[in-house]
């Protein structure tokens, strides 16, 4: 009797065991297959966003760089500049287009500032900054002085990240003495308008003659023989024909800074901006000289080196470039983007000069605003 009882139990129990029919199975196998397929668009979601992010970051960065260096150029352009010589003389600059365009040479006063208004790539400006310090070398940023008293021993800073080492390339400047005088170049009895830098003998036609006088003495090259008495760096947009990041919106191009070279007159470039599609330039002026700004210009062609010295106050440079890669889910609201301020500049239009795609790209102006301080 027991025996019968546990067996029907356990036959009972057997064929009340339930498994999964081929339905709900099915049904699973769908919603798991629908959550791995959201998932995955999620996460390429994330890695594109997280690329985008990553690449608006590393051009940041770049940009950070160029903009410093470009500041730093506007803000020391005119630094140790002569306003007239001692005597006549002749120098050379740029002996390769553009660059030779925009020259002072062979005989002019140097201007701090040149400009070539809307006449570079895509009708960009081309801007030419003159200073001693706009040089790559390690003597341009330095200078010391001599006084009639001291000759023929220059001051001596004690650093060697200040001092000028002896066989730089310097020229001597004879500073003003009132409004009514201006800074001279120094030029010995042969014409030249340069010597070698000396710590314990300096040359005699380059040191003050009289009482009380100083002399300032700037580094302009390390160890190369001077073809003008100042640095020159040249900053344009240009689209090489080769090496263009493949990031870059079409039609786009890359703001060089190109220091002249004393050597020879040619240049060295260095790429400062990718992906760039218009830089304007706007000056602002005080043009009767009363200490306030007034006006507003884009070019100053016509303004002689020791106008441009009275009366620019303020550069403003207006770049336009994109931030990161194209993105074809972005779209930019406005196919126009005027260039600059006060009705100066130009309304650039994407979507006649970049092209087919321009709306895909992050487009942003970027605006500095400068106050020269050697000037």
């Amino acid at each position: 009797m027991l025996s019968d009882r546990l067996c029907q139990e356990a036959d009972f129990m057997g064929h009340n065991k339930k498994g999964f029919t081929l339905i709900e199975l099915l049904i699973a196998i769908t919603i798991l297959a629908i959550i791995v397929a959201l998932s995955a668009d999620t996460f390429r979601v994330v890695l594109k966003q997280a690329g985008q992010e990553a690449g608006i970051v590393s051009t940041q960065i770049d940009n950070l760089i160029g903009l410093n260096m470009l500041s730093d150029d506007i803000e020391h352009a005119g630094y140790g500049l002569p306003e007239s010589f001692k005597s006549a003389i002749s120098y050379s600059e740029a002996t390769t287009s553009p660059a030779s365009t925009y020259n002072s040479a062979p005989s002019n006063v140097p201007k701090a500032f040149s400009i070539g208004n809307n006449t570079g790539y895509n009708g960009s400006d081309y801007l030419v900054i003159r200073s001693t310090m706009v040089g790559t070398n390690n003597a341009c940023t330095k200078w010391t002085y001599i006084t009639n008293e001291q000759k023929p021993v220059p001051k001596s800073w004690g650093a060697t990240n200040k001092d000028l080492n002896n066989g730089n390339r310097v020229i001597v400047i004879k500073p003003a003495k009132d409004i009514y005088s201006k800074n001279e170049l120094i030029v010995d009895s042969d014409g030249n308008f340069f010597t070698s830098f000396s710590s314990t003998a300096f040359p005699a036609d380059f040191s003050p003659q009289n009482p009380s006088e100083r002399y300032i003495i700037y580094g302009v090259d390390a160890n190369t023989d001077l073809r003008m008495p100042f640095n020159r760096a040249d900053y344009y947009i240009n689209r090489p024909t080769s090496g263009m990041p493949s990031r870059c919106a079409p039609n786009t191009g890359i703001l060089y800074k190109t220091t002249i070279n004393q050597s020879g007159g040619g240049s060295n470039y260095l790429q400062v901006f990718d992906c760039v599609a218009d830089m304007q330039v706007i000056f602002g002026l005080d043009n009767n000289e009363d200490g306030v700004l007034d006006t507003y210009s884009d070019d100053i062609t016509s303004l002689s080196a020791v106008n441009i010295k009275k009366r620019v106050k303020e550069v403003r440079v207006y770049i336009l470039t994109h931030e990161g890669n194209k993105d074809n889910d972005y779209t930019y609201p406005s196919g126009t983007i005027t260039i600059g301020e006060f009705d100066k500049g130009h309304d650039f239009n994407l979507t006649s000069t970049i092209g087919s795609g321009w709306q895909n790209y992050k487009w942003k102006q970027r605006i500095l605003v400068l106050k020269p301080k050697d000037l």
